[in-house]
């Protein structure tokens, strides 16, 4: 989630928005704890510690309860459910590149191996969907092949992903008009 939120800054701060309005909402800080718990995970990965992998399953559903409270006191529901439906989009493809793979999720890590994220004998033995993909892979196109370095994703993923990118440049965008007294303009 790293490079999406940075880009996701990146572009608020190119259409004018001031980031800093962020830290004046208590709104915000949930969203952050859970990025940080997000962080802590990643980390032990990369320190060969499986103690956080048991929890992993419910990071998706914290880290979108996490924008709630934002959601509510700004009246973000239309990109909530825009998100929403990118969700259910990504869960969907990767449901149907599972079940067209006998159950498993295919991997096909490259950075991963080179920064030592991932090695094949992780893969194979931390969780039970999860396994290396291959030439007899179907719908490889939807498999986790996107590859950061430290997490590899698929489609799929990249839409539930979207829902993040979604919730925090509108957070950002009525931050700055709550705060920042910016008129609510469209082009924005």
């Amino acid at each position: 989630m790293i490079i999406e939120i940075i880009l996701v800054c990146l572009l608020a701060k190119l259409k004018r928005f001031q980031l800093h309005y962020l830290f004046r909402t208590w709104t915000f800080y949930p969203i952050i704890l859970m990025q940080c718990v997000l962080l802590v995970f990643q980390m032990s990965i990369f320190m060969r510690s499986s103690l956080f992998i048991q929890f992993v399953p419910y990071t998706e559903m914290a880290m979108i309860l996490s924008f709630l409270f934002a959601m509510i006191a700004f009246k973000l529901y239309r990109p909530a459910v825009i998100g929403s439906a990118s969700i259910l989009l990504g869960t969907l493809l990767n449901k149907l590149v599972i079940a067209q793979n006998g159950g498993k999720m295919p991997v096909y890590p490259t950075l991963s191996y080179l920064t030592g994220y991932i090695t094949p004998q992780m893969l194979n033995s931390w969780d039970s969907l999860h396994i290396l993909g291959g030439p007899g892979t179907k719908l490889w196109f939807l498999t986790d092949y996107i590859d950061y370095g430290y997490c590899i994703l698929s489609l799929g993923d990249v839409f539930i992903h979207l829902f993040v990118c979604i919730m925090l440049y509108e957070l950002i965008k009525a931050v700055n008009i709550h705060y920042g007294n910016l008129p609510d303009s469209p082009s924005r």
